[in-house]
């Protein structure tokens, strides 16, 4: 049980950090431009908490763990890690576009670039975290 808390650690670790550095840098001025007139100042920060708390538990639940078991009774070190990215990628994908198609359908003036962006970067940024929670996982075994 201490090796999925590695991962689920692992997996929350990354994609914060990740996150933080592409909202609050890399895209900053690219979301504003985009959605500033949307944006809360300052941002609901226990709405944000629960979020990175919850989705590593998704990421965990719906593309680590699976990568270990798919090897059956092999070891999670043995089975390859590429499955748990693949499946981080997937998970993120259609849980951006899930949010992104979402508000593009229902808000006025959401912008269909942001929409593909966004997208892009939940699948990269969920596989990036996916691959960080495998790692831990087959470190602790």
């Amino acid at each position: 049980m201490l090796n999925y808390f590695a991962a689920y650690g692992a997996t929350a670790v990354v994609m914060l950090a990740l996150d933080l550095v592409w909202l609050g840098v890399i895209a900053k001025s690219f979301y504003r431009e985009g959605i500033g007139h949307l944006m809360a100042d300052p941002p609901n920060l226990v709405a944000a908490g629960v979020f990175y708390l919850l989705y590593p538990v998704g990421v965990l639940l719906f593309a680590v763990a699976p990568s270990a078991w798919s090897g059956g009774l092999t070891a999670p070190a043995d089975v390859p890690w590429t499955r748990a990215v693949l499946a981080g990628a997937l998970f993120g994908f259609f849980a951006y576009a899930t949010y992104d198609l979402s508000n593009l359908a229902t808000l006025r003036g959401w912008p269909l670039r942001l929409t593909l962006v966004d997208i892009a970067w939940g699948t990269a940024l969920t596989a990036a975290a996916a691959a960080a929670g495998r790692w831990a996982l087959g470190r602790m075994t």
